[in-house]
């Protein structure tokens, strides 16, 4: 799919931490929108001159540059972490003592001590939106880096009730016009789930490489029958271990528990294995089998099918965070959001939806969460949000 040059909501962005995906948001970005400003900034001088010279950023600096700090007093309007969790404190500390106000955003894959040390550092200063982009690659650093790395896929966002609808909103538009969806979650919730769907399928993918190199004479003969299927489910494991090792332990409660159950559910093949029971062992394999085959093969949303949802915003702090986040619980994704400000205190919070999801669930839940609600099918010409 070709990225759609289109204007960005943002006209100049830093970006901290250009690494496998801090460098491949720079090249998205300056294709994607070929006239915002990226300043990029990373800790070694081979990544920076090699940014510069792929014309991936505008202007690059290292951490201690004063031209880091002029960019985000003087021209910033959005700033990007994407870093390790280790150089988040320092960043924080410099972005507040900067006197920063715009959006903040971050690329990290846990989120418990960033969350506090947002808090500890930045207050309410600026509008902090946490961000996970669900994307990697086996390779690591800039040298991995490419342009169309977050084409399909998803990128969580973290509002909560102080979130500003207007920054989400063009959060939002930032990020789907990259051509990856937004999927908004709780940030309490956000761990947990990326233990889960990320990190507990990145330590499996390590254990069946272990399994496999226990079992190889030294030529190494048992990977010649390594065909598809074995590569496909280990290809995650040839990712940086210094990487991975840091992941794990920032998010160790949850990894532990998603684990814990992994080893629960191997223990009932190993159980009905032990027992003989053919039927139990189908059974577990079948339940797998389905849930699989109901994912999606690829993000191909309608735009000949779209729903427009009409919410009043009349004195509810946090509703965009409530609504989305319940959008996203049912799989319906969000193709648009419009804020239309009827007067100084009331507004109609406007999403187009595509057709995914559980509209009647949605529904129910809008309503059960005390908003009111009107849906309208639209066409794609209908719909003045779709490009």
């Amino acid at each position: 799919m070709e990225t759609e040059v289109s204007q960005s909501p943002f006209s100049s962005v830093a970006v901290i931490g250009l690494g496998l995906i801090g460098a491949s948001l720079s090249a998205a970005l300056k294709k994607t929108y070929p006239d915002i400003i990226v300043f990029g900034v990373d800790v070694d001088s081979r990544t920076r001159v090699t940014a510069l010279d792929r014309h991936w950023v505008d202007e690059v600096s290292g951490p201690a540059d004063p031209a880091f700090e002029d960019f985000i007093r003087e021209r910033c309007d959005l700033v990007i972490l994407a870093t390790p969790v280790a150089a988040v404190d320092d960043y924080f500390q410099k972005i507040a003592e900067w006197g920063y106000d715009g959006v903040l955003t971050d690329t990290i894959s846990t989120k418990a001590h960033v969350l506090e040390a947002a808090q500890e550092y930045l207050g309410n200063q600026c509008d902090y939106i946490p961000g996970h982009p669900m994307a990697g690659s086996e390779r690591n650093g800039i040298d991995g880096a490419r342009e169309d790395l977050f084409q399909g896929i998803n990128w969580i966002l973290c509002p909560d009730a102080s979130t500003v609808p207007e920054h989400f909103q063009e959060m939002h538009e930032f990020i789907t016009g990259l051509n990856a969806r937004v999927i908004s979650l709780h940030r309490e919730d956000h761990d947990r789930a990326v233990a889960i769907v990320s990190h507990v399928p990145h330590i499996v993918a390590s254990s069946l490489m272990q399994l496999a190199t226990n079992h190889c004479d030294e030529n190494r003969s048992l990977m010649r029958l390594a065909a598809g299927g074995f590569k496909d489910s280990t290809r995650i494991a040839a990712g940086s271990p210094q990487l991975w090792c840091g992941i794990a332990f920032d998010n160790a409660e949850a990894l532990r528990e998603g684990l814990a159950e992994m080893e629960g559910i191997i223990d009932e093949f190993l159980d009905a294995l032990d027992q003989g029971d053919r039927s139990r062992f189908t059974k577990i394999l079948a339940e797998a089998a389905d849930a699989r085959r109901s994912l999606p093969a690829a993000w191909v949303p309608s735009t000949d099918k779209l729903l427009e949802v009409r919410i009043p915003m009349v004195d509810r702090t946090g509703i965009l965070a409530e609504v989305t986040t319940i959008a996203s619980s049912v799989g319906c994704n969000i193709q648009s959001i419009e804020i239309d400000h009827v007067t100084e205190g009331n507004a109609v919070l406007s999403l187009v939806l595509t057709d995914e999801g559980d509209i009647g669930q949605l529904s129910l839940k809008l309503i059960t969460a005390g908003f009111s609600v009107s849906f309208s099918p639209l066409t794609a010409k209908e719909n003045t949000h779709v490009q």
